[in-house]
């Protein structure tokens, strides 16, 4: 491979890499659909506990699905909610949400 195509290939590669304005300012991609899943029997413990759903999680390349679980009622509500991507301003990337008690 020559100097000129190496350089060639890596000046796409970083325009690739660039966004717009306009990337920036469109609707954010949307979190596959929430699997459904059985509840299991709450196990016994000395303290209340609550359901906490599965749900997707995104860790800066895919998503992984946490599966739900009973967890320990520890001050949060009984509202729960899925993480989601979000656009804080516009312009402006959008950044995952994840999933957390409300």
């Amino acid at each position: 491979m020559t100097r000129f195509s190496l350089a060639t290939l890596l000046a796409l590669g970083v325009l690739a890499g660039c966004s717009t304005v306009e990337e920036h300012a469109g609707s954010c991609q949307k979190a596959p659909a929430v699997k459904e899943e059985a509840i299991a029997k709450a196990p016994v413990a000395e303290y209340v506990q609550t359901w906490q759903p599965g749900h997707w999680d995104w860790d800066g390349r895919n998503y992984g699905w946490v599966e739900g679980r009973w967890v320990k009622k520890d001050g949060q509500s009984n509202q729960w909610m899925q993480g989601y991507w979000d656009r804080p301003t516009t312009p402006g990337p959008c950044v995952w949400v994840a999933a957390h008690w409300m």
